[in-house]
């Protein structure tokens, strides 16, 4: 049977002996085995010789309670995790209004996509890598050495002399902020009890979402202010985050964090999963390329592609099969695939943040491209799905924390978005401010509502020693499901354009539209063509809203899957299995 994180107090002959789950890092010993009452007793009822508790439920006076850093130490460390995650955040969006300014210095406009793609693929190729290293090794250090490569990345990005630099640099950040995100879950879960990890995790989560709705405004503001320069959008990173790890060194204590110094380290590459490390960074690799080129770059057709999505495939498939052999020490251990909460948890969680990020990117287009909003403009517009987002963040994970139940708000979180999104599908070029906006709360308050919801269930299904590897899992798969589905809106939106502009305006070169880009509209084409190519690129946005509401609807399969379990464990389901 596998270990679980409940402390099993079983009866024998009238000795009871409490024990806890082995750790594979520590050679399988338990951490400890200790008779507390060796006197004999009556017989029990064959009922009463195993009984199972829920960390929690027995916590309250025991160790497990003097394990939690006292209110004051949580605050600081909060503030510490919230301020790494605003940093991922930002970085995720934050270039996209700097780029037009990078491209003039560095005269390097081929090279745009890579700024943006270069974070994103190592970001998904290194995720399940972190959560083996939180798995196998200490917690907290891991942490801090995740926060330092990013602050490297943000380093090489800020003083960058030319392009290839600045991709480079851009691709270390993206390394460490795979290991920020998961970790920064992580550490929460170390860092309260069960039945107050849902308020903060929705704290941390609408840090995220804020920080990266808000990447394209504080961009903008960098890039404008002579004395900052577009370096400003990297420079930031240093002294906040060296502030937030100093705050984790020094505050955050993890029980029992495990460490590798009584491990052979051959053992360790064992535990490591090298053959399953290898495969997957070029599967992930492969197939977002494969996304993004296709369709733009090069047809679909086209022999690169083609051989990125057979490659893609045939590294995935070896990958399962490897899992599988491998056990408990593969990188995506196959035992945590029968727990309902966990297949529910990525399928929810990937349609949820797939949604968030294809709205975040073209919403912004339509306010650039339709209204004529600067970039700093359409940040600012930006900001009624911004406070939803926030206020109803804060609201489901306050609300789980009272109710211990988190699965009625992941149904709100679908029925919000579907309504936003298929609202937002009707904007048109002379909609209103009321409609806009209106529509913009909908969508922020379904995110808000259910962003926090797969955490959730992946914290309260796992053992406390599963959570770093199954955190991971989640967050990998929300992150490669928004560099799929960002890609697919970009081939929607891509085509689409080109087959209205040739309905509306025939006489027009498509390629001028697209190569100057949202803001060049009104410069590109003429003055008596504007109102025409105008309709035309308007009915592409809203048909690429279409992934969005397409996306919001399927999160409804993840989420029959999610257990009505409660967080603060007053009910104990021995079996997690469907």
């Amino acid at each position: 049977m596998e270990s679980t994180q409940t402390t099993s107090i079983s009866a024998a002959h009238g000795a009871t002996v409490a024990t806890t789950p082995s750790n594979p890092a520590l050679g399988d010993k338990p951490m400890f085995d200790e008779a507390i009452d060796e006197k004999p007793g009556p017989p029990l009822s064959e009922s009463d010789r195993s009984m199972d508790f829920t960390e929690d439920s027995i916590g309250k006076s025991g160790e497990d309670e003097r394990q939690y850093p006292g209110k004051a130490k949580l605050a600081i460390i909060m503030f510490g995790l919230n301020l790494t995650m605003f940093l991922v955040g930002l970085d995720n969006t934050i270039i996209s209004t700097a780029i037009p300014k990078i491209t003039d210095q560095f005269h390097a406009l081929e090279d745009v996509g890579w700024y943006a793609s270069g974070y994103m693929l190592t970001v998904c190729a290194f995720q399940l890598i972190w959560g083996k290293l939180y798995t196998f090794y200490s917690i907290k250090w891991t942490y801090i050495v995740s926060l330092s490569i990013f602050e490297l990345g943000s380093l090489i990005c800020g003083v960058a002399p030319n392009s290839t630099a600045l991709i480079i640099g851009r691709a270390i950040a993206g390394i460490g902020s795979g290991g920020i995100s998961a970790g920064s879950f992580l550490l929460v879960a170390y860092a309260v009890p069960p039945r107050q990890r849902p308020a903060l995790v929705g704290i941390v989560g609408a840090m995220y979402g804020f920080s990266s709705i808000a990447g394209p405004l504080m961009g903008g503001a960098f890039t404008d202010n002579p004395r900052l320069t577009w370096r400003w959008c990297f420079y930031v990173n240093l002294p906040l985050g060296f502030v937030s790890g100093l705050m984790i060194i020094l505050f955050l204590t993890v029980p029992g964090d495990t460490s590798s110094h009584d491990v052979p380290f051959l053992d360790q590459l064992k535990q490591m999963d090298l053959p399953g490390t290898i495969l997957i960074f070029p599967c992930v690799i492969c197939l977002l390329l494969a996304l993004k080129w296709g369709g733009t770059q090069y047809p679909w057709a086209n022999g690169r592609i083609i051989g990125l999505f057979v490659v893609s495939g045939v590294l995935a498939i070896i990958f399962v099969a490897v899992q599988i052999r491998s056990g408990d020490r593969a990188t995506i251990p196959p035992r945590l695939f029968k727990k309902r909460n966990i297949w529910g948890s990525v399928a929810f969680g990937s349609c949820i943040v797939a949604c968030f990020f294809v709205m975040l990117y073209y919403i912004p287009i339509w306010f650039q491209a339709i209204k004529g909003a600067s970039p700093i403009k359409s940040g600012v517009m930006n900001l009624p799905m911004v406070l939803s987002f926030v206020v109803f963040s804060f609201l489901s994970g306050t609300l789980t924390t009272i109710t211990g139940h988190y699965v009625q708000w992941a149904y709100l979180t679908i029925v919000f978005m579907a309504i936003g999104t298929g609202l937002l599908t009707t904007l048109k070029v002379d909609s209103s401010h009321a409609a806009w906006i209106g529509y913009q709360v909908i969508f922020g308050a379904g995110v808000g509502f259910g962003l926090q919801s797969a955490f959730t269930a992946v914290q309260t299904a796992l053992p406390l020693e599963d959570i770093p590897i199954g955190t991971a899992i989640l967050i990998f798969a929300e992150n490669l499901a928004a560099g799929i589905f960002v890609s697919v809106a970009q081939n929607v939106f891509t085509n689409q354009l080109v087959r209205n502009l040739s309905t509306y305006v025939p006489s027009i070169d498509a390629r001028v539209v697209l190569d100057g880009g949202a803001t060049q509209i009104k410069h590109d084409v003429p003055s008596e063509l504007y109102d025409s190519v105008l309709l035309a690129y308007n009915k592409s946005l809203m048909q690429t809203f279409y992934v969005g509401v397409a996306l919001a609807c399927c999160a409804i399969f993840g989420a029959v899957w999610l257990q009505w379990k409660s967080v603060k464990g007053e009910k104990k389901d021995s079996v997690d299995d469907a």
